[in-house]
Order: C-alpha cells, then structure tokens, then sequence
C-alpha cells in the first residue's frame, strides 16, 4: 500500500513537471468551459496571469466568430456526440493584439467528473508567411509582365498569367519545358551564357533581346534576371521578369524615320534645328542652322556661351532672358534676334523651342528651330517706308498728280496709280517685275479689261474709289499652278480740287515668307508631338515600371515589419516608411495618368476633363465645379488633346497663383465652335508683365490653339480674377479683305 502511495505521488508529480515545462500551452476545463489549471506557456501565449485566466471563460479569448465556431463544437463535446476536435482560431492578448493559435480539445473520462483537456500551439508566424505568400502570388498574378521561375538547367517551374498573355503559352504548357523553347534559332548561345551569369551568382536587369511566342511571332523584350539563393547563399534557381517592348520600339523606329524625314522638310524649306544637352552643356546645331550664322558645316562650338557670342549685342541680353524663362516653365518659347556676319552684314532670325524637364523637374534637354527672316524683316521695313513717305507727302500729292506719278515710277515697291476710270496713271518697276509686264503694256489700259481679274478685286476697286481704303495682310491666289500669297493695300488718291482721282494699289509678294510660317508652324507641331510622345512615355515607364517596384517595396516592408526579432522602435519607423512609401506610389499614379491619359483616348474629352478634374481637386484640396454641354460627337483627337492640355495647365496657374480654393471649369459647343473657360475669383495677374516673364503657361496653351486655328482670350486683373477662354473652330473661313478706316 505504501509503494503504490508513493508511486502515486511519483506519477503526479511528473505530470505537474510536464505540464508545467510543456512548451505547447495547456489548460484544464470543466464541462463548463471554465478553466481549472494552466500552464506558464498559456499564460505566457496570452499575456494573463494564471489567475486572470481562471476567472475567465474560454470563449472570451477569442474574436466573435472564432468564438462561435470552438463553443459550436465545444457543446457537441459536452453532449457526448465527439470526445475531441481540433480547430486554427484567433486569441486575444492582454494588450489587444491578436495571435493564432492551433487549438485540440480532448475530453477525460477517466476522473471522477468529465474534464476538459485544452492544448494551443502559436501559429501566428505560420499564418503570417501564408498571408505573404498569397500577397506575394497576387502581385505576381496581377502583373502584365512575363513572370516565371526556373531551375539551374533551365527548366520552367513557374509561369503567371501575364507570361501567358506575352508569348501564348498557358501554365500547363510551359512549366516543365525548357526555357530556351521561347529563343530564336539565330541566337543558339544566348540562353547558355544567361544561366552561367546566373550560376555564378550575378544579376541580369534591362537586357533586351528577342523572343519566339507559340504562334512563332517574334517580340522585343527586356529582360530582369535574378538568381534564387537558399539560406546558406547557394544559387538553387533563377526567376525573371520579361516585359513586351515591341511598340515601344516601332515607336523609337517611327521617331527616326519622322526625324529623318524633318531632316530633309529643313533642308528644303532652309530651316535650321538644334539639341542642347543642357545637363552636359553639349549643343548641337544641324549644317543649315550653321549657315544661317555664317559658319562652314561643323565649325559650330557646341556650346551655348558660343551661340550668345553670335546674337548681335543689342538683342544679346534678350535672348539670354528668354532662354532663361524657357529653362524654368519648361513651356514653348519664340522670339526674334539679329546676327552679324563675318563680311559684317546684318541678318534677323526667328527661333522657336522648348525645355524638356526630366523626371525629377530639372531641366534635361532643349529642342528648337531657327528660321532666316531677313527677307520679311526688309520688306516690312520698306512697306514701312513707303507709307511714311505717302503719309507724308499726301498733301502735297492731291494738288501735283505728275508729282504722283513720278513717286510711284520710282518707289522701290511694288505700287500702281489709277485713275476713275481703272485706267493705269504710272507703276513702279517693282510693281512690273512682280507681274511680268512691261510698263508699255499697261500704261493707258483700264485695270478691269483684263480677263483674269477677279469679281472680289472689281468691289474692292469700286470702294476705294469712294473714298475707302481697303488691306489685305494676307491674300493668297493660284497662279499657274502654283499657290501665291500677297500683301496689299488699296486708298484713294486725290485731285487738288479734293475729290477722289483715283487709286493707288500697294502689293508685296510674301509667299516666301508664308513658306517659312508654314515650316515654323510644322516645326511647333513636332514640337508638340515630341511633347506628347514624351509625356506618354514618362507616364507609361512611372506607371508600368516605378508604381511596381514602390508596391513590391511596400510590400517587403511591411514583412521586414512584421518579424518579431525587429525592435519596436525599428518597427515604428519601418510602419513610416511603408507608408511613404504606398503615398508615394499614389502620387506617381497620380501623376502618370496626369501625363497621359487613358480616358481621354476611350471615353471622350469630357469624361476624361470630368476625371482630371475630380483627381486634382482631391490632390490640391480644391473645389473644381466641371460643366459640359452640346459638344459635338465625335469630337476630333487633335482638339480633345489641345483643350486637355489647355485645361491642365490653366488649372495649375489658377491652384498656384490665385490664393482661392474654388474654381468653375465649363466646356461647350455651339454650330463652329467649341469653348472652354477655366474661372476663378482670386488675386488675377497683369498679362502683359505675364507676357513679358513668361509665365504662366501663356505660350504654350497658345500655340497649341493657333495651330488649330483657336484662340486664347484672359480676362484678368489684379485682386479681380481670372477667366481663361479658349476656342477652337469646327471649321475654318477667311475673308482676306477687311476695312482699314
């Protein structure tokens, strides 16, 4: 009796040791749920003393539903129907926090009263790497990129969707092929010397190359190749990231041959172009624009102090200030300037260009043209002259019509005298070679006998000889196959007793002139393009390429963050930078699809104007009330995009310089027209000092507009408020005659 006493009292006391030294929390319940005994480990799992854990019940250590679920099954125990279950639920801590635990629940039968015996092993760690591992599949399942993963000989292991939809293969046809099935057979070694990099442990990022697809196409692809390593550093595999850059190289293709092509229109329309590197201070000039300032083909510098050095001193400041406005708004500049050449003659030029800012704002590169417009500059200098001198001698004209006469044999323009009856009085030897006649051949005859004289040309001669005086700035006519352009001038003349004697009729050919605007407004057209073309660009490689590498670092923090090892000041600050990080990420969304917009190409310039407007309200903290009605439908590509760009950036001046916090942005059509107008009731600005800094954007939302034929209208002044107008025409018509008086 005594021997089974001690061996008793042996038994019970290893089961308090093992109990007590157990490292799987344990607890001993009544058929009530309550807990009877508990062990350190339990204790330790939940925060609680052993004594707080006693006057508790067991379905207070758990959420709501998780509750429900263990006392679900808790009663079927009770009742006799399962003497055990096993079941993964949520506890809660002292603290408030929340950990898994993997609970078994077995009933003792053997004691005098049915016990419950309770045992938990913590598996938040577990659970955690489950959570990363489904978030980990979800990214690499979501991309559009080719994802896929692979052993040391090459063999597909893993292979997402985006793989799939780039080369044609599904998962089931890939996994267990050899990688090299997607190599063309002209470049047999390539996948050799990409796993010996591998192997030895190195890294392959932007290597483009190309692939065959299962329908044999070929696609340019870049490639990001990295070695799988094992916790002792060993290379066991290889994973990769290919992305589809077939377009954007036909894009960069087209770009050459679209430059090739301005290459040529510049030699033909004697334009001249350059590129100023102005990170690196290299500027390059094309051969025409060397010879527009007197220098041999390649003898240019190549630096920007060297082109200030050429601008005549008298307008060496000006540009200088113009350049200088164009590097900080980034928006298209023009102006005009005079060079002197070696023999030491004056010549003007007109320049248009523009700054493209990189991806952190600072300017990188400057694109523009130049345009020789001596010939213009003189012949508005001598139209000048000419009206001065007749203003000037008008009195004295009336009285001494052989005087006339006289003056307009020998003017150096083109002008001729007719009497009441059209008949010709006296032309000026310009006025003959312009035509092609002889004086002989007109002097006497009336003007109207001729066949080609046009019935708008009778009226205008029919007014002037009422005493109007009529201009035309621009006037084109075909003659001879060919497209002509003039500018004229019809006044009256009079005898010395008052009346109207006749007319004189002042013309300059500018078709030369109107050649070289056309070149220049190509000129800003590319510009514009090249604009567009890089803004898509820049959006696509933030939004493809940035916005996922910031949610795949994100995402690395937030596990970093979640390692129990981390302090917790460490995991503060780590909690920090995930979420600069994510807000990062947002900004850089934001701002891609700012760049370029995908609503504004599938659903129309209201949706996508409606859409800016909601996201930069949000974004600046402002109130944007947007309004459209009786637009046109379909409304062209070009005028979407102008009105677009118009909108953003007369947003941005308005957030900027206004100092007010709402705006009214209204978009409509009537039967020619289509409108904008951006409104705000702020502090206004001064357009002519803005003109004259440059700011504001002005320049470039106009020269967006001219190049659809639209205008730029700015009610504004200071403390007063700003309305910006734009309108742009559904088609264009011109009356070339207009009334000067």
């Amino acid at each position: 009796m005594a021997e089974a006493s001690r061996t008793l009292t042996q038994d019970t006391q290893l089961f308090h040791d093992v109990f007590n030294a157990s490292p799987i929390g344990i607890a001993v319940e009544n058929l009530e749920g309550q807990p009877l005994f508990v062990n350190p480990s339990f204790c330790s799992f939940l925060g609680f003393s052993e004594e707080e854990l006693r006057n508790k019940h067991c379905v207070d250590f758990s959420p709501r539903e998780d509750a429900e679920k263990d006392w679900a099954l808790f009663q079927q125990l009770r009742a006799g129907s399962i003497d055990h279950y096993q079941l993964e639920k949520r506890y809660f801590r002292r603290d408030g926090s929340l950990v898994w635990g993997s609970l078994s629940i077995s009933l003792l039968k053997s004691s005098p009263s049915p016990l419950v015996l309770a045992m938990v092993e913590d598996i938040t760690d577990k659970k955690k790497a489950e959570e990363a591992r489904y978030r980990h599949a979800a990214v690499i399942e979501s991309s559009d990129d080719a994802i896929a993963s692979g052993t040391l000989d090459g063999i597909i292991v893993s292979w997402n969707t985006g793989a799939q939809k780039i080369y044609g293969y599904t998962e089931a046809e890939a996994v267990g092929k050899k990688i090299s099935m997607l190599v063309p057979p002209e470049l047999p070694d390539e996948e050799n010397k990409i796993l010996e990099t591998l192997k030895s442990g190195n890294r392959i990022e932007h290597f483009e190359t190309v692939r065959v697809t299962k329908t044999g196409r070929r696609i340019k692809v870049s490639l990001t190749i990295s070695p799988i390593k094992d916790s002792t550093g060993r290379t066991v595999g290889i994973s990769g990231i290919a992305r589809d850059i077939t377009e954007r190289k036909l894009a960069e293709e087209a770009v050459r041959a679209s430059e090739e092509r301005l290459r040529l229109a510049q030699q033909i329309a004697h334009v001249g172009s350059f590129e100023w590197n102005i990170q690196t201070g290299v500027n390059t000039w094309t051969p025409e624009l060397e010879a527009m300032y007197s220098l041999q083909p390649g003898t240019f510098t190549g630096t920007q102090t060297a082109f200030e050095n050429l601008v005549h001193p008298d307008d060496r400041a000006g540009v200088i200030k113009l350049v200088a406005a164009a590097m900080k708004s980034g928006q298209p500049t023009q102006g005009e300037w005079r060079v002197v050449w070696a023999d030491g003659s004056v010549h003007w030029i007109a320049g248009r260009w523009q700054v493209f800012m990189d991806a952190s704002g600072e300017p990188s590169k400057m694109i523009g043209v130049n345009i020789d417009v001596t010939e213009r500059k003189l012949a508005d200098e001598a139209r000048l002259e000419v009206n001065r001198t007749l203003e000037a001698q008008a009195a004295l004209l009336q009285s001494r019509e052989e005087l006339l006469k006289i003056f307009v044999e020998n003017v150096p323009a083109a002008v001729a005298m007719l009497d009441r009856d059209m008949r010709y009085l006296q032309v000026s030897d310009r006025w003959c070679s312009d035509n092609s006649v002889e004086a002989s051949e007109l002097l006497g005859r009336s003007r109207e006998l001729f066949p080609e004289m046009p019935d708008r040309w009778k009226e205008v001669n029919r007014r002037a000889l009422q005493g109007e005086t009529l201009r035309a700035d621009e006037d084109r006519w075909e003659s001879g196959g060919s497209t002509r352009w003039a500018r004229w001038e019809v006044r009256p003349w009079r005898a010395a007793d008052g009346t109207v004697g006749g007319i004189l009729i002042l013309t300059e050919d500018i078709t030369r002139r109107k050649q070289m605007e056309e070149a220049l407004s190509g000129m800003s057209r590319k510009l514009i393009e090249s604009q567009e073309q890089e803004r898509t660009r820049i959006g696509r490689e933030l939004h493809d390429d940035v916005g996922q590498r910031l949610a795949l670092l994100a995402v690395q923090l937030q596990q970093l963050n979640e390692n129990s090892l981390i302090l917790p000041e460490v995991r503060s600050r780590m909690g920090e930078l995930q979420k600069q990080a994510s807000e990062i990420a947002a900004d850089i969304q934001s701002l891609s699809h700012e760049l370029h917009s995908a609503k504004l190409q599938y659903l129309g310039i209201a949706a996508a104007m409606r859409g800016f407007c909601r996201d930069f309200g949000k974004q600046q903290k402002v109130e944007i009330d947007f309004q459209t009605r009786d637009l046109p439908s379909p409304l062209s590509p070009d005028i979407s995009l102008c009105f677009f760009r118009v909108l953003q950036e007369a947003l941005h001046n308005s957030a900027k310089h206004s100092g007010v916090r709402h705006f009214e942005v209204r978009l409509w059509g009537t039967s020619d027209e289509i409108h904008l107008t951006v409104r705000d009731s702020g502090t206004g600005f001064d357009r002519e000092a803005a003109r004259e800094s440059r700011g504001l954007g002005l320049i470039s939302m106009e020269e967006r507009l001219k190049l659809l034929k639209g205008t730029l209208s700015i009610d504004s002044q200071p403390n007063r408020g700003t309305t910006i107008h734009a309108r742009v025409p559904n088609s264009s018509a011109s009356d070339s005659m207009r009334s000067a008086g």
